[in-house]
């Protein structure tokens, strides 16, 4: 598959895996991919997310994104529902936190010993590639760019679609802008 990405999806993908291990992460996530989206200028996705998300929205973006780390990737969906039941999260991570330290539920502290060698993509990072291909079929695209990647993370639902939507970046809005 990945010989149908094009050079910018390539770029994207590649990017995804640096910014896994300058945060120290053992595998790249689906928020991985979209900070890589982000870094991009001069491409079909850059040109969406700059009219749907300006740079001056950016850093709230990435506020929402590290809010939900904290929270060990829970979406708001998530823990509302666990509020429903009388779960408490972000008491949670309050006295996780005062016993491990900040950030002890975002999974991708730095480990002590070195680690060497490729990340691997998650489940769910896998999933949005793999959604891409089919948003690049049912568009009749004969490669994946990295548009394909945008949509497809607006459509895997999840903690990036669901702050991607916050923000004004749906599969409706992205669609419409390319």
């Amino acid at each position: 598959m990945f010989e149908r990405f094009t050079k910018a999806a390539r770029a994207v993908v590649k990017g995804a895996a640096e910014h896994a291990e300058r945060g120290g992460a053992a595998v790249v996530t689906p928020e991985h991919l979209l900070l890589a989206l982000l870094d991009r200028e001069d491409t079909r996705a850059a040109a969406a997310l700059g009219r749907l998300c300006p740079a001056e929205r950016r850093p709230s973006l990435c506020a929402a994104l590290s809010d939900a780390r904290r929270r060990a990737g829970l979406s708001r969906a998530d823990t509302e529902a666990l509020a429903g039941l009388g779960i408490d999260v972000g008491a949670i991570v309050a006295r996780v936190e005062e016993a491990h330290g900040a950030g002890a539920l975002a999974g991708d502290r730095k480990d002590e010993g070195r680690w060497s060698g490729r990340r691997t993509f998650s489940r769910e990072a896998k999933g949005v590639l793999e959604k891409s291909l089919r948003v690049a079929l049912a568009r009749k695209d004969r490669e994946i760019g990295d548009e394909h990647l945008l949509l497809a993370l607006t459509t895997t639902g999840g903690v990036v679609a669901e702050v991607l939507a916050d923000h004004g970046v749906t599969y409706a809005a992205v669609d419409t802008a390319l």
